[in-house]
């Protein structure tokens, strides 16, 4: 697992989505998270990812499972268009993006509560900083590790065959 967090709500995402993937044996994945900077992500992460240009030429990331969660200040964050944008990272690579779709059951509809979240991935909603992610969106970031490692399985398994 691979991010950045500048006030810790990424990093709290992360642990909940290791715990996830933890909960199912014998798999690897990546799940890469990151804050949202104007619908993108930060340039702090994306300076990252261009120092993997030695792993781009040789296409050794080709294959990998990966999966995006991130955090934003606002509603009108850009959640789309950051999980859009990262998503052409992985796809120069040849990864295969493992979007959790709608896995999360009736979580991903809650409306009740303040969460975010989406089919691309697990988010919380950071606002100024002083906003810690909530249950539900701790609980979305479980079900997404989860979900990477059983697909990971499945597909390993199957290939196995």
């Amino acid at each position: 697992m691979l991010y950045y967090s500048m006030y810790g709500h990424v990093e709290k995402l992360a642990q909940e989505i290791k715990k996830g993937a933890a909960s199912v044996e014998g798999v690897d994945g990546f799940v890469f998270g990151f804050p949202r900077r104007f619908g993108i992500m930060p340039a702090q992460f994306k300076a990252f990812l261009d120092s993997t240009e030695g792993l781009w030429r040789t296409q050794q990331l080709a294959g990998k499972h990966a999966e995006i969660f991130y955090s934003t200040g606002s509603q009108g964050g850009g959640q789309e268009t950051t999980a859009l944008t990262a998503i052409t990272q992985l796809v120069h690579h040849g990864m295969i993006f493992v979007p959790i779709g709608y896995t999360f059951g009736a979580g991903i509809f809650e409306m009740e509560n303040v969460k975010s979240g989406s089919p691309y991935g697990a988010e919380t909603y950071a606002g100024d900083g002083s906003r810690q992610p909530s249950q539900l969106e701790l609980d979305q970031a479980f079900n997404q590790g989860k979900y990477l490692a059983s697909i990971t399985k499945k597909l390993k398994n199957e290939q196995a065959l």
